[in-house]
């Protein structure tokens, strides 16, 4: 079932891109759970779906069109002063990006005859990703982290308590700048991984499982981090058997991860 899984140079290609959104997901993702900001996250994955529907109007690389559009979003999202304000332009923006993207793949399609493109921005591709795909990831996920790693502590006392994190000399605005760039980031590698409209279930339910399951921050990035590359590994991995299932046909892998994210999470409920 298994023969030729890790000498197929896809599922290692796969496999590395899944891993880096499934690691940089899951450490973002606990703070932005923490920080409340889980439509946010929705909403920037659908204005990147745009960016990707553009990449292949233009045939440029799809991730420099996620997080093109994905970091503009992150601006328009930036420097919302109430809960209210933030509501409305999150709610606003979702739907204008998903309907510019609507618009895009239409051109995309009519115009260079992109067989499979609605697919492959909105629910992924990762068998069929480009070879270079892989390396790209690697650096925007080390990248993402290291930034991460600088920024834990005032980012965690922001996200706990922003106005003492205000009181205390941080620049909070600022700070949520920064913090949505990096959730547009890891937005974009999870939306090669399972596409922009099921990208959230990456990025909020393994942090989802790992806070439930331990208290300190620390701990729930390490432990999200695992779980969310064991499901993106463990969807590759079923999605490739699965053509023994349906022979000439491979099952969507965005659906395995969702459907293992989901399976963590309701263990990590259960348990808690």
């Amino acid at each position: 079932m298994f023969t030729g899984f890790f000498a197929s140079r896809p599922v290692e290609n796969a496999l590395l891109i899944g891993a880096c959104a499934a690691v940089l997901s899951g450490v973002i993702g606990v703070f932005t759970v923490l920080r409340g900001q889980s439509f946010a996250g929705h909403a920037l994955a659908d204005v990147s779906s745009a960016g990707g529907a553009f990449s292949l109007l233009l045939g440029i690389n799809p991730m420099l069109g996620f997080f093109g559009l994905g970091l503009a979003g992150a601006l328009g999202l930036a420097g919302r002063r109430s809960p209210a304000d933030n509501d409305l332009a999150t709610g606003i923006m979702l739907g204008a990006g998903l309907g510019l993207t609507a618009l895009l793949l239409h051109f995309a399609v009519t115009s260079r005859n992109v067989a499979g493109a609605a697919s492959s921005i909105m629910f992924g591709s990762l068998f069929s990703a480009p070879p270079g795909a892989g390396a790209l990831a690697l650096g925007s996920a080390l990248a993402g982290l290291a930034l991460l790693a600088g920024l834990h502590r005032p980012l965690l006392l922001a996200s706990l308590d922003d106005g003492l994190a205000a009181v205390r000399g941080i620049r909070t605005r600022l700070l949520n700048l920064v913090f949505l760039a990096l959730l547009a980031l890891a937005v974009t590698l999870s939306a090669m991984s399972v596409g922009a409209i099921l990208s959230t279930a990456l990025l909020i339910g393994p942090a989802a499982a790992a806070l439930r399951l331990v208290r300190r921050p620390g701990a729930a990035c390490l432990l999200a981090a695992v779980i969310g590359a064991a499901c993106t590994s463990g969807g590759i991995a079923l999605a490739y058997a699965s053509y023994n299932w349906t022979p000439g046909h491979v099952w969507p892998v965005s659906f395995f991860i969702v459907a293992l994210v989901l399976l963590a999470y309701a263990a990590a409920w259960r348990r808690a």
